[in-house]
């Protein structure tokens, strides 16, 4: 459930669901919600932060009771779910703001996990690309394999403002303008053909350092037989603990010329 994209208004009965003839224009045999909807499994709700203050008492509480009654109802259903919340946001401060629960948020910090953005984490850049690569391909029937060298360097190089989405953004549209197998340069949006790299970036590393680091095919080449190496030679296993297909794994195999006949499937 995606708390920034529903209207305040349509919130609540989103969320609780509402009883047959609940309100004018209601359906006549009233509506699940999304609490019932997860019972016995997981609701996740993005972007908590926008969630308005009014429901988040009402979230809070079917949190601690584990029941709540949907809207024009006086009847409690109980549920049994798991609630994990996501955010952009930082949510201390919107309690300091009094624009968050702090009971709410207190209630639902119980495991907290921190995803850093893109901008730091630019090890993840190749496999995410490799998973959108993938993920387009087989919307728009395509074969495009890979990207360039100089388009990886933009790819480092760029501070994501946009995180994981711009670069999904980025690799749709790549793969609608690519005229070959590999996504270059002249296929990306004008605003990261046209930027500088950054002198930060550029000077981060010494030279020394520079030359030590692996050629990304070497990287790709490690991790693919790590993962060949955990799934004690199960290919099916090793392109699961990968994130991608068997026929994408076996064609990465062959590129990287590993050999394909040690390894089973």
């Amino acid at each position: 459930m995606n708390c920034a994209a529903i209207p305040d208004s349509l919130m609540e009965s989103e969320f609780f669901g509402y009883a047959p003839g609940a309100f004018t224009g209601a359906h006549r045999s009233g509506k699940k919600g999304k609490l019932a909807m997860s019972d016995g499994g997981t609701l996740f709700l993005d972007e908590i932060g926008d969630m308005p203050l009014s429901l988040q008492s009402k979230l809070l509480r079917v949190i601690q009771d584990k029941c709540f009654e949907p809207i024009g109802s006086n009847t409690l259903q109980r549920i049994d779910a798991r609630f994990i919340a996501a955010t952009n946001q930082d949510l201390e401060e919107l309690v300091a703001q009094g624009k968050f629960r702090p009971d709410l948020f207190y209630r639902l910090n119980v495991i907290h996990l921190h995803i850093p953005p893109l901008r730091e984490r630019c090890q993840d850049i190749d496999l995410l690309v490799q998973y959108f690569l993938e993920k387009y391909n087989r919307v728009f029937g395509t074969r495009v394999r890979n990207i360039s060298e100089e388009v990886r360097e933009i790819f480092f190089h760029h501070d994501w403002p946009g995180n994981v989405r711009e670069l999904e953004n980025v690799i749709e549209r790549g793969i609608n303008f690519a005229r070959s197998p590999v996504i270059e340069k002249h296929d990306l949006p004008h605003y990261l053909r046209d930027q500088e790299r950054p002198a930060s970036r550029r000077s981060a590393d010494p030279p020394e350092k520079q030359l030590l680091r692996p050629s990304r095919e070497n990287h790709d080449r490690v991790v693919v037989l790590k993962a060949l190496e955990q799934a004690r030679g199960n290919k099916t296993e090793a392109a699961r603990l990968l994130g991608i297909s068997r026929s994408w794994l076996y064609e990465k195999m062959k590129i990287m010329g590993i050999s394909t006949g040690k390894y089973s499937f």
